[in-house]
Order: C-alpha cells, then sequence, then structure tokens
C-alpha cells in the first residue's frame, strides 16, 4: 500500500496518542471526519495498522526489573528453532523476542520484579525450555528512551 503525507501524518499522531477521536483527528489533518475515519479503516483494512494497544507504567504494575538474555540453542536445526520459538511465546513474563545473528541465537526482553523473581523465573520456566545450550542475562541499569512510535518515512 502506497501511503501519502496525511497517511503518514495520521499514523504518526496515532501513535503518540490512539484515544484520539476522528473528530481531533480531522482537525489535525485538515480534513472532515468521514475521510479521517475512512482512512484509518483503510489502514487497519491494509494492515498497517495492526492494533492498538496501552503502555504501561513497569513500576506501578511491579515489573520494573528488565533483562535482556541472549540465548544460545543446543544445535541450530529447524525442529530446534520452531519448538524453541513455540515454547517461548508462552511465558508471559517475556515481552520481546528476536531471533538474531551472532554469537546468541535469541534476544528475549524480560520484564519482572526483581531479581529474586527473575532467579524464579529462569530455574522454573526459561531453562526447562527444550534446546538451550546457555544464557547470558544483561540487566537494565536505566532507560534512555522507550518509545513504540514508527517515523513511516516518505
Amino acid at each position: 500500500m502506497e501511503l501519502d503525507a496525511i497517511d503518514r501524518k495520521l499514523l504518526i499522531s496515532l501513535q503518540k496518542d490512539a484515544k484520539q477521536t476522528t473528530k481531533e483527528l480531522a482537525l489535525q489533518m485538515g480534513l472532515s471526519n468521514t475521510a479521517v475515519y475512512e482512512r484509518v479503516r483503510k489502514l487497519e483494512r491494509e494492515g498497517v495498522i495492526r492494533q492498538y494497544t496501552v503502555m504501561v507504567d513497569r513500576q506501578k504494575v511491579n515489573k520494573a526489573f528488565v533483562v535482556f538474555c541472549h540465548i544460545r540453542l543446543t544445535q541450530h536445526t529447524k525442529e530446534n528453532v520452531s519448538q524453541f520459538e513455540k515454547e517461548v511465546v508462552t511465558l508471559s513474563e517475556v515481552q520481546e523476542c528476536y531471533h538474531v545473528s551472532g554469537d546468541y541465537d535469541y534476544i528475549l526482553k524480560i520484564h519482572v520484579a526483581d531479581m529474586e523473581d527473575y532467579r524464579n523465573f529462569m530455574l522454573t520456566k526459561l531453562t526447562n525450555l527444550k534446546h538451550i545450550g546457555n544464557t547470558h542475562s544483561i540487566f537494565m541499569i536505566g532507560e534512555v528512551k522507550n518509545s513504540s512510535v514508527i517515523e513511516v518515512g516518505g
């Protein structure tokens, strides 16, 4: 789907605040309510807008301890990769999982309450997944930037 300047502006605005009304968006875009409504629906139908979500304050829900865990599989076969990916997506503590190149096969972003919670997660859940050869954990000291906004280029 080809995005024009208005589509890009609309996407950036919605990423910053998805609760905006069609009327508010129409005023920003200089379009009618109907035109904005139709554009948003088209972006949804085409899969450009996948979903609407809420960003939660990790501190307030007792999940402020962030860990980046590097995973190396025992063997990088199609079966091992498939089984690991199928199992890791079921772990609620894992917020993000990326298949990567380099020394490790995956990087997980994990949100837990504290170090003890992470230890429990490692012992009872993560290390029970099949085909994990080894792990390497890195703990977040401070958050410099956390954004869900993707700049939509032309």
